[in-house]
């Protein structure tokens, strides 16, 4: 018999999957993290804080390691879109498709496709809600992932899920 948490990620990722597109062109990912993965975010996320000086990486870390499963949802690298909107910092797509930046995350990125990315990561995290599932979206996770290649997104954010008679994300 599955897991209640097992159940409610594919849930999740069903979710994020068939939420709006832009354009109706498809590019977010997903991804349900094994024990190991999980695991390997944690050590990721706490060297990440390290190496950064920066508060916070092993607090989030803790919640991820003390969750019961990991959901990962990014945006996969992508062409501007051809409206020239401007939202992204360039004045047109073409310029926007010359352009590359590294960080925690590949860039530039359209704005309708991070719309997309948001718009999927609220039917996930909906989803896990109707569930009584407590989760929290999480930045770090989803750098810590990027960073250990674990998918092909140029931004990926984490969501880690918790089953107990407490929210462990947000009474820190």
């Amino acid at each position: 018999m599955e897991k209640g948490e097992d159940i409610v990620a594919e849930l999740m990722r069903v979710a994020a999957v068939t939420a709006p597109k832009a354009a109706g062109q498809d590019f977010i990912e997903v991804k349900i993290c094994t024990h190991l993965e999980n695991e390997l975010i944690v050590k990721e996320m706490l060297k990440m804080g390290v190496e950064k000086g920066a508060a916070n990486w092993d607090r989030d870390a803790k919640g991820v390691e003390n969750s019961e499963i990991l959901v990962l949802i990014g945006v996969m690298p992508h062409k501007g879109i051809g409206l020239n909107c401007g939202a992204c910092g360039f004045g047109s797509c073409a310029e926007f498709n010359k352009a590359s930046a590294e960080g925690d995350f590949h860039g530039p990125n359209c704005m309708l496709r991070l719309l997309d990315l948001g718009i999927a990561l609220g039917s996930a995290v909906k989803t896990a809600q109707i569930h009584n599932v407590d989760n929290r979206i999480m930045y770090r996770a989803g750098a810590a992932a990027k960073r250990l290649g674990l998918m092909k997104s140029s931004v990926i954010m984490g969501i880690p899920l918790s089953i107990s008679g407490k929210n462990i994300y947000f009474d820190r």
